[in-house]
């Protein structure tokens, strides 16, 4: 009985934590990518390839802090909520959350050699991504989504012939 229920609370929440995890994605790559053309402008390059060149443990520390950093951040945010200031907290919870990406997805961009280097991280990192691409595949294999894909790329034909 308890496994039924188990399974059935799973299947619940799967495409919540699918849609999250969609959703993180999707900001990932524009937003590391901004992050890296933000530092280009800043003219700080050699930033970028001097965490590139980090040892591996070095390289996880770097791609950990900001997760650390941000936790006061979003407490603070939630504790805004709870004060009555629902718009701002909700407002800091969102730049909060679009920043941590950007300077995640950065940092990992940068460190995921080094972090690969090391047994453990390799593991979990493997099994992360097939969790993950399981926990994906039948939100991608879905109706909405198939919809959903077929609009974009009419959407992006018109946007690039407007542009032309």
């Amino acid at each position: 009985m308890a496994r039924v229920l188990l399974r059935m609370l799973g299947r619940l929440l799967a495409w919540p934590l699918a849609l999250l995890v969609l959703f993180e994605e999707w900001g990932w790559d524009p937003l590391q990518r901004a992050l890296g053309r933000l530092a280009l402008r800043l003219h700080l390059r050699w930033l970028g390839e001097r965490i590139e060149r980090l040892p591996p443990y070095a390289a996880l520390a770097i791609f950990a802090v900001p997760t650390l950093l941000l936790l006061p951040v979003k407490l603070a945010a939630v504790g805004l909520i709870a004060a009555g200031h629902v718009a701002l907290g909700t407002a800091v919870i969102i730049g909060a959350k679009l920043a941590g990406t950007a300077i995640v997805a950065r940092l990992y961009t940068l460190t995921r050699p080094a972090l690969l280097r090391l047994a453990w991280f390799a593991r979990l990192h493997d099994g992360w991504v097939r969790w993950k691409e399981a926990l994906l595949a039948p939100v991608r294999a879905s109706w909405p989504w198939r919809q959903g894909r077929v609009l974009r790329r009419r959407l992006q034909r018109r946007w690039s012939a407007a542009r032309r």
